[in-house]
């Protein structure tokens, strides 16, 4: 056995697991510890995979070369596409997984991946040598060497587990805590703060009515995460199901406020805004008189069901009477009980856009580490530590993703620009680029930076590459073919679209809401032909002609938006100021600037304080 790596990662969730594969794949010699092999990317909450752009996320991580889009389809029993009553920019996949499967399939992916090893033990110290990382030392006290280290500690460190009273030690429920890097890092002036998290009640399903709730299927249709052409959804399809709470269930819950540790004053960190346990919510909404809860199966054969949306710490038994005044639980047997967390994280303006710490050369940082919520953002935040950790140890210029370029752009760039005061969640909203960085296009965007890396492979090229072609062809099509108003007129009015009044182009009448390249092959013969010609992923390329056209005009304005501003992400000034000299910066700004020291002009005019009249400022100081 070798104690002597490229790349050490600390932590086997979503973030170790893609950053450890990722630099394994790119050929660094990677050594991932974690305190449990049987548990590796265990789904700490809720099973499931995606969301509101979360499902961006992941499909950005697939078209980077990673494996959690692959995880997901292989392990989903339920595959819904959100918001589809909006634009195509907000579409979000999302996916219901099991949970037993999901670990078993990443910890196959984990042991078979070359240059990729595993120790089980827990990591509490790490070396330094000139201001470098040099390895870590484990509780077995086994010491490894390594040229760079990447911390995806998750909820562990220093990790509290709260159930009204009752607290218990522990990174998860049943696994330990892990103590001693949190104030070693601090010692040499890293900053650190709590925060919190929840995750809910688990329900055994032989004991709900279920004709009580209202049945939530699934799509089925040709959507699902990976862009990779044989990866498919194989498990059983299962349901979701809806209920909701009562006054009756909000009265019960009340009573045992002044047993909450979120009350109480027991816990003092903050948690999510945007995952707010049922005690907060019955607070901060206290004029809602019912909140909608679901039901959601953990896996294709188990009875365990996950209920979404009543995470709590209140003391077992209020938990319970709760529960049990919502009908269709009123005769409920639970697996375990809701439970909050608290745990460390470190301030992320403390990081560079590469996720490498700023105090240590070579350390990276990833995950819930940074002040994130959610598998899909640590997973984002774990492939680009992966990649900038091999790039540090064999050369090669850092890897980063701009805003428009990527959700996980924005990610990045909105913890290292203006760091967090709770747990960061990713939204359509934060992103100003959201026509560009939609679902459907994540390959367009990334697969040809991550094969020039040498992270993904010929197979997703060529793939992109026929995909490519033919949205070209089609679209080709639509803007020569030429439609006269009197053969096409009937079958517009069968469709409740206004009739033409001159002949057009196919792309003008594809404009058109509620027309569609799929409706008009109906009627239009040469594009029928043309359509049935595609014998791969046929509808997955016909939704991406569809956008295009229909979206040409906002995606153009878009562009054009996103590359003023990147004029600004390609003047750098990082080093070059000695802010707290220069006075005509207001002093807020001269404190932010100074404690950030920005990359770019660009990245310096999204920290909060900065005016633009200091952008000016050092613009005219740049003699720009």
């Amino acid at each position: 056995m070798d104690f002597k790596y490229d790349i050490i990662v600390v932590g086997a969730g979503h973030a170790g697991c893609e950053a450890a594969s990722a630099a394994a794949n790119l050929g660094s010699k990677t050594l991932l510890i974690t305190m449990d092999m049987n548990k590796i990317a265990q789904m700490s909450c809720n099973p499931a995979v995606g969301g509101i752009a979360k499902g961006q996320i992941v499909r950005e991580i697939d078209a980077l070369g990673g494996q959690m889009g692959i995880v997901s389809d292989r392990t989903a029993i339920q595959f819904r596409m959100l918001n589809r009553s909006k634009g195509p920019a907000m579409w979000s996949p999302r996916v219901q997984s099991d949970r037993a499967k999901f670990i078993q399939e990443w910890r196959s992916i984990i042991e078979n991946t070359p240059h990729l090893h595993v120790w089980q033990d827990t990591v509490t110290q790490l070396f330094f040598q000139d201001g470098e990382v040099a390895g870590v030392k484990t509780r077995m006290g086994v010491e490894f060497t390594a040229k760079s280290v990447v911390l995806t500690n998750g909820t562990f460190l220093n990790g509290l587990i709260h159930i009204g009273s009752v607290q218990i030690g522990g990174g998860r429920m049943s696994e330990p805590a892990s103590f001693g890097m949190t104030e070693q890092l601090q010692a040499i002036g890293f900053k650190t703060d709590r925060m919190k998290t929840g995750t809910p009640i688990r329900i055994d399903g032989r004991s709900v009515d279920f004709s009580l709730l209202e049945e939530q299927k699934g799509d089925d249709d040709f959507h699902k995460f990976s862009y990779l052409d044989n990866i498919q959804r194989e498990l059983t399809q299962r349901s979701c199901w809806i209920t909701y709470t009562s006054e009756a269930v909000h009265n019960l819950l009340r009573e045992g406020l002044n047993d909450s540790p979120l009350y109480n004053g027991q816990i003092q960190s903050i948690g999510p805004r945007y995952c707010p346990s049922i005690e907060t919510k019955i607070v901060t909404f206290s004029d809602k008189t019912s909140h909608q809860l679901f039901l959601e199966p953990e896996g294709e054969t188990t009875h365990e069901y996950y209920l979404n949306g009543f995470s709590s710490s209140l003391p077992l038994q209020i938990q319970l009477n709760a529960l049990q005044a919502v009908p269709a639980f009123k005769n409920v047997h639970i697996f375990r009980p809701g439970y909050a967390i608290e745990y460390d994280f470190f301030d992320p303006r403390q990081l560079n856009p590469t996720l490498e710490t700023k105090q240590v050369k070579n350390l990276f940082f990833a995950g819930q580490i940074n002040g994130t919520t959610g598998y899909e953002e640590a997973g984002g935040q774990g492939i680009v530590a992966g990649i900038n950790a091999h790039i540090n140890c064999h050369g090669g210029n850092p890897f980063t993703l701009r805003r428009d370029e990527a959700y996980i752009g924005v990610l990045i760039d909105d913890l290292i620009t203006k760091g967090v005061d709770e747990p960061y969640r990713m939204f359509t909203s934060r992103a100003e680029y959201r026509i560009l960085l939609r679902q459907d296009n994540a390959d367009e965007r990334l697969t040809q930076r991550a094969y020039d890396l040498g992270l993904a492979s010929s197979e997703r090229m060529i793939l992109l590459a026929e995909k490519r072609e033919e949205v070209d062809r089609i679209i080709d099509f639509a803007r020569n073919f030429s439609i006269k108003a009197d053969r096409i007129n009937p079958y517009l009015e069968t469709l409740n679209t206004a009739p033409l009044k001159h002949g057009v182009k196919l792309i003008d009448l594809l404009t058109r809401p509620h027309i569609d390249l799929e409706t008009m092959s109906r009627e239009i013969t040469p594009l029928k032909e043309l359509l049935s010609n595609i014998k791969n992923r046929k509808e997955e390329i016909i939704e991406s002609a569809d956008i295009k056209i229909k979206y040409e005009g906002y995606i153009k304005r878009e562009k054009l938006m996103a590359d003023k501003i990147n004029r600004l992400e390609d003047i750098r000034i990082k080093d070059k100021f000695n802010y707290n000299g220069i006075q005509s910066l207001s002093t807020e700004a001269r404190q932010k600037l100074t404690s950030i020291n920005p990359e770019t002009i660009a990245q310096a005019s999204r920290i909060p304080g900065v005016s633009p009249n200091d952008i000016s400022v050092l613009l005219v100081l740049l003699g720009r």
